[in-house]
């Protein structure tokens, strides 16, 4: 790492120079297999020549001009992501972080529409939202805030899954003004909650004025092989289910970087001219991809290509790792999957760099794969087979 950089991560040692698809080939000419996406961003996979050529158009006519003027591609990508969502405004942001952010103060400024002077909002144990003071204060883990008090204020925190700690929450503290929930929690290991799980949330939120807020910044998208991961939901809020306020991120720019908070109902209208914004957020560049991104994920219906790949996978796993002891589990929701194992494994994730693969774990025990929604069957055949010897090994 260079000198000049803050020591703010640990790279592998190496670097890419380029990318296609599924495979990146790094400055010695070696070609890897990327499992991990960027961490969910790449969905359409490296250097997608329908990106590539709008950021290129983009970068020749405009990249920037502010929110003090109407920009064309901005509100285009608001409309279709209305559209796909059900939901009825967006603020653009520059990441998923920032977009939480916008989400937590969109929250407190409707506590204070409907007389709550101190709102607070419930967050989950094992979540993660982001590295901004407030979202990191909403972020469930130790690590991430560690060396960051006084974090800031106003967030009551219960296990993930667990409705009834959230309703015991409502009835002993008279500040809450919403809940914020990962449909799946993917720093926290790829763990999917009950399939009623959502639908219980919105219930409780209905019968107490709250918002339903959904942080879909990795799971949004296409990822879980619905558009956004909540419309997987069961219960009796299936056919209507939306909340009233869901964050974006990731995929949505496949590295460009972009954020949205979308909000519907009674949360639509809770910000209003200097109560949030942005100098570059929605800004010509980052919305022309989006709206690219989004554009191909629908005509190549990427939603149903992430179900079925994704389904492939896990029973390509649990077909050869069935017999395996150190295995605990083989989870996951479309192309978002865990393999959890019986103790931390994070030298893996070298070991598999030393094999070519590029791979990510989380929560110390979960390797996380996130491969690109472009990812062919024999690619994947490539992961499976070369995960599973290496998981063997260290059996």
């Amino acid at each position: 790492m260079s000198n000049s950089l803050m020591s703010t991560y640990m790279p592998l040692p190496v670097e890419f120079k380029s990318g296609q698809g599924a495979t990146l080939t790094d400055t010695k000419g070696k070609e890897y297999l990327d499992a991990i996406s960027g961490i969910a961003v790449c969905s359409l996979g490296h250097a997608h020549p329908e990106v590539a050529d709008a950021l290129a158009e983009q970068a020749r006519t405009l990249i920037h001009t502010s929110n003090l003027y109407e920009i064309t591609h901005q509100k285009e990508l608001g409309e279709k992501l209305c559209e796909l969502s059900g939901m009825d405004k967006v603020f653009f942001s520059n990441s998923g972080a920032e977009a939480n952010e916008a989400a937590i103060k969109l929250a407190r400024l409707y506590g204070k529409s409907i007389g709550v002077e101190r709102a607070s909002i419930i967050v989950m144990e094992g979540s993660f939202h982001g590295r901004t003071l407030a979202t990191l204060s909403a972020t469930g883990s130790r690590k991430v805030q560690a060396g960051f008090s006084p974090l800031v204020e106003g967030f009551a925190r219960v296990p993930y899954n667990d409705i009834e700690a959230i309703k015991k929450t409502a009835e002993h503290n008279s500040d809450v003004v919403a809940v914020l929930v990962e449909p799946v929690q993917g720093e926290g290991g790829v763990v999917v909650p009950d399939a009623d799980y959502l639908a219980k949330i919105r219930q409780i939120c209905d019968e107490n004025n709250w918002l339903m807020m959904l942080d879909e910044i990795q799971t949004g998208l296409c990822r879980t092989g619905q558009w956004f991961a909540h419309q997987h939901t069961n219960g009796n809020y299936k056919n209507k289910f939306k909340p009233d306020v869901m964050t974006l991120a990731k995929a949505l720019g496949n590295g460009v970087p972009i954020g949205a908070c979308l909000a519907s109902g009674k949360a639509k209208d809770v910000f209003s001219p200097g109560t949030h914004g942005s100098t570059f957020g929605g800004n010509p560049l980052a919305t022309r991809a989006g709206l690219t991104v989004v554009k191909f994920m629908e005509d190549s219906n990427l939603c149903d290509a992430a179900t079925d790949m994704g389904k492939y996978i896990i029973e390509s796993f649990q077909q050869a790792l069935c017999n395996v002891e150190s295995v605990v589990d083989i989870r996951g929701h479309g192309m978002m999957i865990g393999i959890e194992l019986d103790k931390d494994c994070g030298e893996l994730v070298k070991q598999a760099l030393d094999k070519q693969l590029l791979i990510n774990v989380t929560a110390g025990k979960v390797i996380r794969l996130l491969p690109p929604l472009i990812i062919t069957k024999e690619q994947v055949d490539t992961i499976v087979s070369t995960l599973v010897s290496l998981i063997k090994e260290r059996h």
